[in-house]
């Protein structure tokens, strides 16, 4: 049986790879190293990609394919593949939604309540000797307070049913029309920060929202605020956040994104007052086993003739 090729551009389970390896053959060109020659040698013979939702192929990778039909994110998001390009072309864009919406929401309620009630910051406390000297500031609840969410989808809505469980009342700003909701709609990103106490990240990442989240989105979310981000990184302006979290502008941070990442500044790792976890929001076998299924069921239903399970929304206009 000839197997069908397909050129791998983002670091992705090895699981996923050995399972695809079985009806494909995949080439690897994670870091551009060696791209040149081996597109050379393969590019014409390249019918799918497999990308992630930090790695994918831009216009000229794409434009360089001749006979490229559908690339495969192992992702929620998108916006590292250049799907505009793709979509002129007739190129499939295909990703993983639903299956980790929950893992992501669970992750993000962490991210809250770690930030607020200063969960990290007294285990180092504990760790490092210091109850036994004396007891650690406190806290503060979330009841009673507003959690602003920022992209009101599928993990949007499904923090606010977790953070509506422990007493937070839920406001939101997003572009997209949300029917009838029973939580406060704000017009603009400004409004939202200013009537919120938590500021949680939840929307598209792409070049439409880089630095979305700037110093005077976090001045209106004020010194006794905190932002939380699981969805990318570049979404928030970083040197205005670390800058706002040196300065008192807000309260603190729980971050599982970073623009840049894996490097994370030194400035975010030395504050106590910041959560960090290393893009781990979707990581659990579970979730991971789900999306690798996904991917698969996408590329086998389109090299079948059959609709692909989860393609990404028209971006052409």
């Amino acid at each position: 049986m000839q197997l069908i090729d397909l050129l791998q551009v983002a670091t992705l389970p090895p699981a996923l790879i050995e399972r695809l390896s079985e009806n494909y053959q995949i080439h690897q060109c994670v870091d551009g190293a060696g791209a040149d020659e081996l597109l050379e040698k393969v590019g014409p013979n390249i019918r799918g990609i497999l990308a992630g939702g930090t790695q994918g192929p831009d216009a000229n990778l794409i434009g360089s394919l001749p006979n490229l039909e559908i690339i495969a994110s192992h992702s929620v998001g998108f916006d590292a593949t250049d799907v505009v390009a793709a979509q002129s072309r007739g190129v499939l864009v295909t990703h993983t939604p639903e299956v980790l919406t929950g893992d992501v929401a669970d992750l993000a309620m962490t991210l809250i309540l770690m930030v607020t009630r200063r969960v990290g910051e007294s285990e180092r406390f504990l760790r490092r000797g210091e109850w036994l000297k004396k007891r650690m500031d406190f806290g503060v609840t979330v009841k009673g307070r507003t959690l602003g969410i920022l992209g009101l989808g599928r993990i949007g809505k499904a923090v606010a049913r977790r953070a509506e469980v422990f007493g937070l009342n839920i406001a939101f700003h997003d572009i997209q029309p949300m029917g009838d909701l029973p939580y406060r709609h704000y017009p603009t990103l400004t409004d939202l920060a200013d009537a919120s106490d938590i500021l949680l990240v939840a929307c598209e990442g792409g070049p439409a929202n880089r630095g979305l989240v700037d110093a005077s989105i976090l001045k209106s979310l004020g010194s006794k605020g905190y932002i939380v981000n699981t969805a990318r990184g570049p979404i928030v302006n970083q040197k205005d956040l670390i800058e706002a979290l040196k300065s008192g502008v807000i309260a603190g941070a729980g971050l599982d994104v970073f623009d840049g990442e894996p490097t994370v500044p030194d400035e975010l790792l030395e504050m106590e007052n910041v959560v960090l976890t290393p893009h781990i929001a979707s990581s659990t076998h579970e979730t991971r086993r789900a999306m690798a299924d996904l991917v698969i069921a996408n590329l086998d239903a389109h090299f079948s003739g059959k609709p692909v399970l989860t393609p990404v929304p028209p971006q052409v206009s």
